[in-house]
């Protein structure tokens, strides 16, 4: 027999109650954060820096440090790749040409494409919001001796410098492959005529 969540006496229990108070209160908070993307990011990077300088200063839990990076470069081609794949698309139209079904609509031709904007795979606030609890739970491990494994960290830097090198070029020749760019800086932006 397993608990009953949604029984009343469970719901009635007090410590459940401030769990779900706690919860509210939490959401509402992060709720409130949504429109200050300028503030969230600098949270982050101060959280970033404290654990950057405790490692440092400590000399210690580079194996934290370096899933730390792995993840933030995973969320990041998450934030540049777009939701729908160009790729994909090219192959699907590629298929049914191949299959000589006719264009009914579905898929534009390259004379009258429709204009989609650009819609990311991971949106801004998801990606600030793993990268936050990534660094916070980062910095509360490297609080434990137990995760401090002793390596060579000129290693690990090499290879992620690597990893990264590789990963942002890759990226990049698929922007430029299926012209996109994901950004909002360096595009033409239109004012509302008065």
């Amino acid at each position: 027999m397993g608990f009953d969540f949604s029984s009343s006496a469970f719901q009635e229990n007090p410590v459940y109650q401030q769990f779900v108070k706690i919860e509210v209160t939490y959401q509402k908070y992060l709720d409130q954060s949504v429109p200050h993307p300028l503030h969230r990011w600098i949270g982050f990077g101060v959280l970033v820096s404290i654990f950057l300088l405790r490692i440092i200063i400590s000399q210690g839990w580079y194996i934290i440090c370096y899933a730390l990076g792995i993840y933030l470069l995973n969320l990041f081609l998450a934030f540049l790749t777009p939701k729908f794949d160009p790729s994909l698309e090219q192959e699907l139209k590629n298929e049914s040409i191949e299959e000589g079904i006719q264009d009914q609509g579905d898929i534009p031709n390259e004379d009258d494409e429709e204009f989609r904007p650009f819609i990311r795979r991971l949106p801004e606030f998801k990606f600030w919001y793993n990268a936050t609890r990534a660094a916070a739970l980062s910095l509360f491990l490297s609080l434990w001796t137990i995760f401090d494994i002793p390596v060579f960290w000129p290693i690990l830097l090499m290879y992620f410098i690597i990893l990264f090198t590789l990963t942002m070029r890759k990226q990049i020749q698929h922007m430029i492959k299926h012209k996109y760019l994901p950004f909002d800086f360096g595009k033409t932006k239109y004012r509302r005529a008065v």
